[in-house]
């Protein structure tokens, strides 16, 4: 694990980081609008977290906390107690997402195929704490400027203020794009569907969801603020999301945890919408909701939720039936369960359980759900493993941000999309499909390319 500030005065080697001094102000409210918020954004590097134009973004790295292998969520979470132990504090608003904010993501699996398939990698996670932080939510909005000890600057006056100081590279186009086949082409793909759904017919598991991924050349950098802007027009329904080159809008909200309510959004079960009319996707949304296959794929990720929050919980709230979430380019099966956290333990440190759950504690033990592994869990995941043919790495993941109190967000990171750190013009793009007894391949392959469509159309394609 390493925690390291980017500061203009690097500490010793050895040395713990510098404390971090954050100031959270209330400011004007901003433009209206779904991407108002991501429009502030200065440079090629964005933190965000975003919903119907509420949310909050940042720029700048004042601290970062990377992660690896099995014990990545509780590692991360045992370094931001300790950053923030030696925090120095003044937030004036005292919203969700005031305050000390990290932006996090972390990894499907706990390792990755190395060169030597028997030597895997240890797979990661990061928790990044933004210099600049504008949230806004329910009509308030809010400005937080985060410095280490070591480098204080006078506080700003507001955004206008913050902006003046930062230099703002200009948003550009990707260009033209041409695609070519990720890990797997569609038809080899599909022979890996087939696999899956013989191996269940087989009686060796319920459930696995097996992903694919497809790769952009573009002829131009691209810049994921332009991806972020599509997206959260288009898709206001979603979380749009960037941590660390990872970019997407997702659906499914893996956890909420405020105020010692939680809450997680489950969706498993999909139909294509995308050119329908209004009248033929109702009565698409009927045939969704009466279908034997995706109810049961559906049941699959809903009782794995429960059963993951259950420890957590004083008292929780399944829905008995789901109900169909309409999106521009699918309709899901969904169901929100909702429960009382249990403030006596739970979270996640190296010496035992914490006061109590922190949203990532949560996160880390809802991952990964039946909706994006399968059922029984070990059992889907070491499928996975042996057949999918690719390295997942963040895709499918847990996306999102915590905060000081330990309250916070985590999607899952689907409809997603990961830029290259070594080719600014490649992005990879990843869809993934719930696999029960009943599923056809070429089914399979078709949802995988409806699933494709938010980013392909945030591209620019």
């Amino acid at each position: 694990m390493t925690a390291e500030p980017s500061a203009p005065t690097t500490p010793r080697p050895g040395a713990r980081p510098y404390p971090l001094v954050v100031r959270t102000t209330a400011i004007d409210d901003l433009p209206g609008g779904p991407a108002a918020l991501v429009d502030l954004l200065p440079d090629a590097r964005p933190l965000t977290w975003v919903r119907r134009g509420d949310g909050i973004v940042g720029w700048g790295e004042a601290l970062r906390l990377d992660t690896w292998g099995p014990g990545r969520f509780a590692d991360a979470e045992a370094a931001w107690h300790e950053t923030l132990e030696r925090a120095v504090v003044r937030d004036e608003v005292g919203l969700p997402g005031t305050g000390p904010v990290a932006f996090g993501s972390f990894a499907f699996d706990d390792s990755a195929p190395g060169d030597d398939a028997h030597e895997p990698v240890r797979a990661g996670g990061t928790l990044i704490v933004p210099r600049v932080v504008v949230g806004r939510r329910e009509g308030r909005t809010w400005l937080t400027t985060v410095d280490t000890a070591g480098s204080l600057s006078s506080p700003p006056a507001d955004v206008a203020d913050v902006l003046a100081r930062t230099p703002r590279t200009p948003v550009g186009a990707p260009g033209d794009i041409t695609w070519r086949d990720g890990a797997l082409g569609a038809d080899d793909w599909a022979d890996v569907v087939r696999e899956g759904v013989d191996r269940i017919r087989a009686g060796a598991l319920e459930k696995v969801v097996l992903a694919r991924d497809v790769i952009a050349h573009t002829t131009e950098p691209v810049d994921p603020r332009w991806l972020l802007a599509r997206l959260a027009a288009a898709y206001e329904a979603c979380w749009t999301f960037s941590v660390d080159g990872m970019v997407g809008a997702t659906p499914e909200l893996l956890v909420r945890s405020e105020k010692g309510l939680v809450t997680s959004r489950v969706l498993a079960g999909t139909i294509r919408r995308a050119g329908l009319s209004d009248d033929d996707a109702l009565l698409r949304a009927a045939q969704l909701a009466r279908s034997s296959k995706d109810l049961e794929e559906h049941e699959y990720a809903v009782a794995s939720v429960a059963h993951a929050l259950a420890p957590f919980c004083s008292s929780m709230n399944v829905p008995d039936a789901p109900f169909v979430l309409h999106l521009p380019n699918v309709m899901h099966l969904a169901s929100d369960v909702t429960g009382v956290l249990d403030a006596r333990g739970g979270g996640l440190t190296p010496d035992g359980p914490a006061a109590g759950p922190t949203s990532l504690a949560l996160a880390a033990a809802l991952h990964p759900s039946a909706a994006v592994c399968g059922t029984p869990t070990h059992l889907a995941r070491d499928l996975i493993r042996e057949i999918e043919g690719m390295d997942r790495g963040r895709y499918a993941g847990p996306v999102g941000w915590l905060g000081a109190d330990g309250d916070g967000e985590w999607g899952i990171a689907l409809r997603s999309a990961e830029l290259s750190t070594e080719d600014p013009r490649c992005v990879r793009l990843f869809a993934g499909c719930g696999i029960v007894a009943a599923s056809d391949p070429a089914a399979e392959v078709a949802e995988s390319e409806a699933k494709l469509e938010p980013l392909r159309y945030a591209l620019g394609s």
